[in-house]
């Protein structure tokens, strides 16, 4: 869990931790489409938030791990193919010094389909970019679309905090607070959401960026009755339709 929400580079373990621990933790769940709709509105129209609203949009439809997004420069979009090219992460170290680093896992590295919502929050991201005086490159890496105070890229920590105060925020306004919602459940919520519309699994660890098909596969243990009746009801008008056309045929 640490890993996966960038609060240390690498797992320190040679082992697989579940032959020596039970595993008695609580997996982390992803929220609604409801709550997603919701937070995301709600960051849209915060007049302090606002200006991260298309970031975190990225987040919840792509997928995108934050070390893989916070490391995306002006290279790695093709607008004319529609796509993202997630090649490398970016990283600060405990000493201040930027880093780049290669994804996670070999499968990590992959090109990702933009779809026509994200296509428009990376045009806005480009329009409202910061004009450097001098453009920051770290490690031959240059064209990162957030700066900070001091124009220097944003790192996974800055997203962190702005996430952490928005869902603060948004938790004394509302009466329906979310549950505990990391950076890291943007990117489950996606995969939950692909998971419950029917995408074919392998294409789904392919998206992930999963090295492991059993990772993508847990996500289908957070599906629950509501979402095996869709399922159900969605196989059964098909296999009607199917019965129609056969019928019709002969």
């Amino acid at each position: 869990m640490a890993v996966d929400d960038d609060l240390i580079r690498k797992n320190p373990f040679e082992f697989q931790l579940c032959t020596v621990v039970v595993n008695d933790s609580v997996t982390r769940e992803a929220i609604t489409r409801k709550q997603e709709r919701m937070l995301l509105e709600f960051i849209k129209n915060d007049r302090h938030f606002c200006k991260y609203y298309d970031g975190i949009y990225i987040l919840f439809k792509t997928g995108l791990r934050i070390s893989e997004f916070v490391g995306l420069t002006m290279n790695d979009l093709d607008f004319k193919e529609r796509t993202i090219s997630v090649n490398h992460q970016f990283q600060r170290r405990s000493d201040m010094v930027y880093i780049i680093e290669e994804t996670k896992t070999t499968n990590g590295t992959r090109v990702l389909p933009m779809t026509e919502d994200v296509y428009d929050c990376f045009q806005r991201i480009i329009s409202q970019r910061k004009k450097p005086k001098k453009e920051p490159k770290v490690d031959g890496f240059s064209g990162f679309f957030y700066l900070d105070k001091n124009d220097m890229p944003m790192v996974v920590l800055h997203w962190e905090k702005y996430f952490e105060h928005i869902i603060i925020k948004y938790n004394i306004i509302y009466k329906e607070e979310l549950p505990k919602v990391t950076l890291h459940v943007c990117r489950h919520t996606y995969c939950s959401n692909m998971a419950k519309s029917g995408m074919n699994p392998k294409t789904l660890q392919y998206l992930m960026g999963h090295a492991d098909i059993g990772v993508t596969l847990n996500t289908y243990t957070h599906i629950g009755l509501d979402d095996a009746k869709q399922e159900l009801e969605r196989v059964i008008k098909l296999e009607h339709c199917r019965n129609e056309v056969e019928q019709a045929i002969s």
